[in-house]
């Protein structure tokens, strides 16, 4: 029986309000494994080597949850594919979660030797199986609960799970950090882990009452059963929109890397800035995103979407080189100035990116299909960010190869989210002509 429309509209906003608050704490369990990267773990973890090296080795953890996030989406994928996405986000946030509380309870080198990294990057992984199945489930059951015209928006609000984990994680590393440095490198930096299962236990209650989505119930009463093995089919039917949805997603995944990890790190050791104050640079940068980019996405109504993020990823391109000179002062508000030009471009692009590429599937292979692209993105691209830029750094001497890094993903970006809005308006994009051209999309011919 249909829906009526009070009843589909709670159920819309139910699942877009669980996929945000479930995104929000896989994010927050995310984030501050960055953060406790750039600040902690190369000392606690890897003591025997240099200040660089020991960087260097705790980035190489940190990238490991990338390395395994595409596992994680063909894993999940597959489920959600065959059985229903509900389950699956259930079962991610309990895997993301248990995961990271035990990197809290996680003895350091000092007691156990080497079993401390070895361990420390096995709970790593299954953070990235984990938040590998999470985000592409969250983005569907948003989006595909919703009336076609405000998929963008929905899609926009698993976007704010990002900023809401950062600004979180970020408030209470501010809260730790003020805790005298022995107290903060013995104890202080496990209770942002420790305090996870809290949040899962709240985040679990809420999706626990989301119905299944409406395009998955819909395939199912009609008989469009999912394949088998859904990857099988994706690659063989849909391959180009794998690879151009890596690309698409490059800057959307780094951009966080970058600020919250590699220049956390740059600045608070090479530039001699003080943790605290880029903490709390970082919680204002996340807070003028979260604020932004519900904003994008009603402009993106009004402009088209492909356009919107086009537009905003150029603007990026424009602001790098101001954005880097700006850290590089060492001067706390031109820093926060340099940052923030980087986030209001870079978020304008990523409030729509979820949105955008969940229209890019057919419904058979979509949860797949998402998951795929974005976590491969992620192993190839984005968790690497800052490993390489790192690397740039130490064997450049200066900051501006990683600028060229920095704009070279920008390029990627923009030429892959243009190419892809093509490809959908060319082969089989059947939402209709006023809905491409709603969002910006070129039409066929």
């Amino acid at each position: 029986m249909p829906q009526s429309t009070t009843s589909a509209g709670r159920n819309a906003r139910r699942a877009t309000t669980a996929s945000f608050i479930g995104t929000a704490v896989e994010w927050y369990d995310f984030y501050i494994y960055g953060t406790a990267t750039a600040l902690v773990f190369g000392k606690l973890f890897f003591p025997g080597a240099d200040a660089a090296a020991g960087t260097l080795a705790a980035f190489a953890t940190f990238w490991v949850g990338f390395l395994a996030r595409p596992l994680g989406g063909l894993i999940f994928g597959h489920i959600g594919d065959r059985v229903g996405r509900k389950n699956v986000l259930v079962t991610t946030l309990v895997l993301m979660g248990t995961a990271t509380t035990l990197i809290g309870l996680l003895p350091t080198h000092a007691s156990i030797g080497v079993a401390a990294p070895v361990l420390l990057v096995l709970l790593r992984a299954v953070q990235g199986i984990a938040v590998g199945g999470e985000w592409g489930g969250a983005v569907l059951m948003a989006t595909e609960n919703t009336e076609q015209k405000r998929r963008g928006v929905a899609g926009m609000w698993v976007q704010q799970g990002s900023p809401a984990g950062s600004i979180l994680a970020t408030l209470v590393f501010i809260a730790v950090g003020h805790l005298p440095d022995d107290a903060f490198m013995s104890w202080g930096w496990r209770v942002p882990f420790l305090l996870s299962a809290l949040l899962v236990v709240i985040g679990l209650v809420i999706r626990l009452k989301v119905t299944e989505s409406t395009d998955f119930r819909a395939a199912k009463q009609q008989e469009e059963a999912a394949p088998k093995i859904p990857v099988v089919e994706l690659l063989r039917t849909s391959w180009p929109l794998v690879l151009l949805g890596v690309g698409a997603s490059a800057m959307g995944i780094s951009s966080a890397y970058f600020t919250n990890t590699f220049v956390l790190s740059w600045a608070t050791s090479d530039l001699g800035v003080d943790r605290q104050t880029m903490l709390d640079i970082l919680l204002v940068l996340a807070v003028m995103q979260f604020l932004w980019q519900p904003l994008a996405a009603l402009l993106a109504q009004r402009v088209g979407t492909v356009r919107l993020m086009a537009g905003a990823l150029i603007a990026n391109i424009l602001v790098a080189v101001p954005m880097f000179l700006l850290i590089a002062t060492r001067d706390s508000v031109l820093i926060g100035v340099g940052l923030a030009l980087g986030v209001l471009t870079g978020c304008s692009y990523y409030a729509l990116l979820a949105g955008f590429l969940s229209q890019a599937f057919p419904v058979r292979v979509r949860y797949t299909g998402v998951s795929l692209a974005y976590q491969l993105c992620s192993t190839l691209i984005g968790g690497s960010t800052p490993f390489v830029a790192q690397w740039l750094l130490t064997r450049g001497g200066s900051h501006w190869p990683v600028v060229g890094y920095y704009i070279a993903l920008l390029l990627l970006t923009t030429v892959c989210v243009l190419a892809l809005a093509r490809y959908r308006a060319a082969h089989g994009d059947d939402r209709g002509t006023g809905a491409r051209e709603a969002e910006g999309l070129p039409t066929a011919a």
